[in-house]
């Protein structure tokens, strides 16, 4: 990794150069901005900086092929903390005499099974299903570890993703060592919802808000990441990403290489058929149908594709219905299908239709059961567009 990994963010990314350059980082940051945005990977970025034994100069960012580096990719540096909601078992203390509980193994091959996947997508965000948030007894190890000197004169760097989530004793915790800051130790806390976040914690953090990168970007570094990529697959990413650096890369990964359509081409097909079955009453069950299959087969970013997908095919209707020439579709090589929507269900709610679909996305993210959000959602969207 390095500054010329991190996909838009100019401005931020130059604040932070200049506070590194001039020895004035602040203690504590907040990083805010929407899932996928990034925002996560610059904060990795600073820890490597911080501790990289081959920088000479900030504005280069981490050298990545040190030990240190190397260590830091592998989520094992010991001055570099990650948090991030986990399950209460991983936290007690227990009996090293005795056999481990099974329970307790299992939890946690989980919390490594999401630590591998943020090794293999640095967008990624991991939150065990089972978690009741970041807790207090996680906050009480930080200042342990907070305690201590940081190793082989680096700096220590706590990392708090999802800070919104922080339970109230784990924030109050949090609150303290923030008031009285080791000097040795910076904290990065992440989040999409800022206003979940103690305020009395928000008010001890420099914030820094970070925005969706420019489609633009987002192509750009498609195109460096994964230069074989056709002109309508890499269109395809851009638009189906809608802003998520997450989504985008989940897309590239998923995509096929013998020149077939690519794997989210075919989900986004799923959709529209899924679609047609909620606008058929004979064919509504086929549509509950897929909300199962869809939850057992489909990975939740390959759910949240799928959903992306509907509002996208949306978003094309409703530029239809207001100019029926209109060239910049989503979806250019089903425009049949969207003027066909246009002229058989005129003067749909649409936008009622999509929050429907962006709540169920959010919820998703949220690790909610996605049978029970996706059916939720396929029964509302039958009323809303049966024009009740």
């Amino acid at each position: 990794m390095s500054w010329n990994s991190i996909v838009g963010h100019e401005h931020q990314v130059r604040v932070l150069k200049t506070a590194l350059a001039t020895d004035r980082l602040a203690h504590a940051y907040l990083f805010a901005g929407p899932e996928g945005s990034g925002k996560e990977s610059v904060a990795f970025e600073i820890a490597r900086i911080l501790n990289c034994r081959n920088t000479a100069n900030a504005a280069d960012g981490a050298c990545g092929e040190c030990e240190s580096c190397r260590q830091a990719d592998q989520f094992m540096h010991p001055n570099i903390e990650y948090l991030f909601p986990v399950e209460a078992i991983l936290l007690e203390s227990s009996d090293p005499s005795k056999k481990e509980n099974k329970k307790l193994t299992e939890a946690r091959e989980r919390y490594e099974a999401l630590i591998e996947e943020k090794k293999r997508n640095p967008f990624f965000t991991p939150a065990m299903e089972r978690s009741m948030g970041i807790l207090t007894e996680q906050v009480v190890m930080l200042q342990q570890k907070a305690s201590l000197a940081p190793r082989d004169g680096g700096k220590k760097v706590f990392i708090i993703s999802q800070a919104e989530r922080l339970h109230p004793s784990a924030a109050n915790k949090l609150l303290k060592l923030l008031e009285e800051p080791p000097a040795h130790v910076l904290f990065i806390l992440v989040t999409s919802r800022p206003e979940s976040v103690l305020p009395t914690i928000r008010s001890r953090c420099q914030a820094i808000t970070f925005t969706r990168p420019k489609p633009s970007e987002i192509e750009a570094w498609i195109g460096r990441r994964a230069p074989e990529l056709d002109e309508m697959e890499k269109g395809f990413i851009v638009s189906f990403s809608r802003g998520s650096l997450g989504n985008a890369f989940e897309m590239m990964e998923a995509r096929t290489g013998d020149g077939a359509a690519p794997a989210m081409i075919g989900i986004r097909n799923k959709a529209i058929d899924y679609l047609r079955n909620i606008l058929t009453p004979v064919r509504f069950h086929e549509a509950i149908a897929t909300c199962e299959e869809l939850s057992k087969n489909l990975s939740r970013p390959e759910q949240v594709i799928f959903l992306e997908s509907l509002l996208l095919f949306f978003q094309d209707v409703k530029r239809r219905s207001i100019d029926p020439l209109f060239p910049d579709l989503n979806n250019p090589d089903i425009s049949i299908s969207t003027d066909r929507f246009v002229k058989a269900f005129p003067g749909r709610d649409l936008h009622r239709a999509s929050t429907v679909i962006e709540e169920s996305i959010r919820s998703i993210e949220r690790n909610a059961n996605p049978l029970l959000v996706m059916a939720g959602a396929t029964v509302e969207l039958k009323e809303i567009l049966s024009g009740k």
